[in-house]
C-alpha cells in the first residue's frame, strides 16, 4: 500500500510541477506581449532578430521542403499505384505540404536552430551578468530581449513557411515529373486545380503559431536558465524539446479548429 501511495504522490508532484511551468511560462508570454503597446521598441535589435531567424533559416527550411516534396511524391505514388490512382500525387502533395508538413517541418527545423540560439545566448548573458547590466541601466531585458525575438520570430516563420511551400511543390514536381513520367503541364494543371487558398493560409497562420513558440521557449528558458555552462546547456536542450513538443500539440489543436467540419 505504501508503495502504491508512493507512486501516485510522485506522479502528482510531476503533474502539479508541469502545471506550474505552465503557468509560469503564460504569465511571462502574457508579459511579454503586453510590452508591444507600450514604448520604447527597440527597432535595431528586431531588425536584427529577422535576419537571424528568418533570413539564416531560409537554407536549412528550404533542403527540408525540396526533399519532403520529393519523398511525399515518391511515397503517394506507390500508395496509390495499389488502387489505380497515381493521378492524385500532385494534389495530395501539395495539400498535404501547405496544411501539414510545411508548417509542421519548418516550425521544427526553425526550433531546432533558433530556440537554441537563443536559449543559449541569453543564457550566457545571465550568467555572464549582462542582464542585470541591463536592468542597471534602466533597460528593461523584456523588452529588450524577448519582445524583439518573439515578434521577429511571429512575422518570419509564417514566410519561410511560405517559401518553403513553394519549393516542397517544386520538389514533388521535379520528382514527378523526371521520375514519375508525369506530364509537366498535367502536373501543374493538377496541384493549382485542387489546392485552394485556405490550404495556403491555415498552413501560415501554424506558422505563425509555431514562430511565436520557438522564440517565446527560447527567451523564456534562457532568462531561467542555471549559473554555469551546465545550466546554460540545460536551458538550451530544454527550450528545443520544449518548442518542439508544443509545436506539435498546437499543430493538432490548430488542424482540428481549422478543418474538423
Amino acid at each position: 500500500m505504501t508503495l502504491i501511495l508512493g507512486f501516485l504522490a510522485s506522479i502528482g508532484r510531476t503533474m502539479l510541477a508541469g502545471l506550474a511551468g505552465m503557468g509560469r511560462i503564460t504569465l511571462y508570454a502574457s508579459d511579454a506581449v503586453s510590452h508591444l503597446a507600450r514604448p520604447p521598441f527597440y527597432w535595431r535589435e528586431f531588425g536584427h532578430a529577422l535576419v537571424q531567424i528568418g533570413w539564416l533559416s531560409l537554407p536549412v527550411v528550404g533542403m527540408t521542403a525540396l526533399f519532403t516534396g520529393g519523398a511525399l511524391a515518391l511515397q503517394i505514388y506507390a500508395g496509390g499505384a495499389r488502387f489505380n490512382a497515381e493521378t492524385v500525387v500532385p494534389s495530395i502533395v501539395a495539400i498535404g505540404l501547405t496544411r501539414e508538413l510545411g508548417p509542421v517541418l519548418g516550425g521544427l527545423m526553425v526550433a531546432a536552430r533558433v530556440a537554441s540560439s537563443i536559449a543559449a545566448e541569453i543564457g550566457t548573458m545571465k550568467v555572464t551578468e549582462q542582464i542585470d547590466a541591463l536592468t542597471t541601466l534602466s533597460t528593461n531585458p523584456m523588452k529588450y530581449l524577448t519582445l524583439p525575438r518573439v515578434l521577429a520570430a511571429t512575422l518570419a516563420v509564417p514566410l519561410l513557411v511560405g517559401v518553403g511551400d513553394v519549393i516542397g511543390i517544386m520538389g514533388g514536381f521535379l520528382v514527378g515529373v523526371g521520375r514519375l513520367d508525369f506530364g509537366a503541364a498535367t502536373y501543374l494543371h493538377n496541384t493549382i486545380d485542387f489546392l485552394e487558398t485556405w490550404d495556403v493560409v491555415s498552413g501560415m497562420i501554424k506558422g505563425a503559431v509555431f514562430g511565436f513558440i520557438v522564440a517565446l521557449m527560447g527567451c523564456y528558458y534562457g532568462m531561467n536558465s542555471g549559473r554555469g555552462a551546465q545550466g546554460v546547456g540545460r536551458a538550451t536542450k530544454t527550450a528545443v524539446v520544449a518548442a518542439s513538443v508544443l509545436i506539435l500539440a498546437s499543430n493538432y489543436i490548430l488542424t482540428e479548429v481549422f478543418f474538423s467540419a
